[in-house]
């Protein structure tokens, strides 16, 4: 198998703020896995808070491609490949190519081969089980009141039923009358909240009844991260269900908290690719926490291998793609408001343009 690079700039159609940072752009790194004529592609973006810049990726995933050549096939590959010490986005990128080139090669879609691999009971449709798709949240960031209501009422006229609001301001009145103005302008819009761990738990106590008031649905790690137990304890009082993000990581973290939080943020770039989802899925099931299927701000090609586990969660964030200027893949779709798996061999997803190439 050979492997190749290719690193390119993801540009925001308009920064999007929340409590920690405002991003307008991010560097991608492909990975291009070809075995006898056919290719497979993976995506890792960079990631100020998860310490991954452009060199380190770009290092990490040469290694990875080389790595990769001591097998005689994709399949082998797959199996065979140790996540070792790399960062999980690292890992999810190959995983996300040698899945691509395996649902190639055997002519399957990639949701087929992880159901395989899921040993799911749900009874088969007759030809196979139909592609996932789900109904996706589409983000509105901490942008005055009036702007976000405009924002909501564009997304309710495209078909987004679901909509996500950053908080975290450095007033909370100004998050209130945010999703004041967003609930108005999209009155039948499912509300979710995100802080970003921007609250104390006092403040936690004080806000969640006032949002709770106002019809949203969920919050999102409303504490600072580092302290589950913490979070568990709040989601004990709080009057909407809480869902854990950068408390909820790894497996591990996703364990000490299985039946004390009411949901956790499932990112593949954070937990190292579908298949540690599908293990975190197998483990919460049946604890009363449920799965949300988030994301970072990438490209179609990121933003495919979550959308073929897209049936299994109960909220779907996979906006990533939707949030850019341009988009250099396509295949999953989102912008009436979901997103949806191809039926075609691997991901299902093409290159709309290039970047520069490096061999690995």
């Amino acid at each position: 198998m050979k492997a190749t690079l290719r690193t390119v700039r993801l540009t925001l159609a308009e920064p999007l703020r929340i409590s920690r940072s405002t991003m307008s752009a991010r560097d991608a790194v492909w990975l291009t896995v070809e075995h006898e004529g056919l290719t497979g592609h993976g995506e890792a973006v960079t990631s100020v808070y998860y310490g991954l810049n452009t060199t380190v990726l770009e290092r990490q995933l040469y290694e990875a491609g080389l790595d990769l050549g001591r097998f005689g096939d994709p399949e082998s590959a797959l199996r065979g490949r140790p996540a070792g010490d790399r960062p999980p986005a690292v890992t999810a990128a190959v995983e996300a190519a040698l899945l691509d080139l395996c649902g190639k090669r055997s002519g399957v879609p990639v949701h087929r081969l992880l159901d395989a691999k899921s040993a799911r009971t749900a009874p088969t449709p007759p030809g196979g089980p139909s592609a996932p798709s789900a109904r996706t949240a589409r983000t509105i960031g901490i942008v005055p009141a009036e702007r976000a209501a405009a924002q909501a009422r564009s997304l309710a006229d495209s078909g987004f039923t679901v909509i996500k609001v950053k908080a975290g301001a450095p007033d909370p009145e100004d998050d209130l009358d945010r999703i004041r103005a967003i609930a108005s302008a999209a009155p039948r819009a499912r509300l979710l909240l995100d802080p970003n761990g921007a609250w104390t738990s006092t403040q936690a106590l004080q806000l969640l009844p006032r949002y709770a008031e106002l019809g949203v649905e969920a919050v999102e790690q409303p504490l600072a991260p580092g302290d589950p137990e913490a979070l568990a304890r709040l989601a004990e009082r709080s009057p909407l269900p809480l869902i854990a993000d950068e408390d909820a990581v790894t497996y591990e973290d996703v364990r000490r908290l299985a039946g004390r939080v009411h949901g956790v943020n499932v990112k593949l770039a954070k937990c190292g690719g579908p298949y540690a989802a599908l293990r975190i899925a197998e483990l919460i099931e049946g604890s009363g926490t449920e799965l949300m299927l988030g994301c970072l701000t990438a490209s179609t090609l990121g933003l495919a291998p979550a959308v073929h586990l897209a049936d299994r969660a109960r909220w779907a964030d996979l906006d990533g793609h939707l949030l850019l200027a341009d988009d250099p893949w396509t295949g999953i779709g989102g912008a009436d408001g979901v997103v949806r798996a191809s039926d075609l061999p691997g991901l299902g997803v093409r290159e709309r343009r290039v970047g520069r190439e490096d061999a690995a």
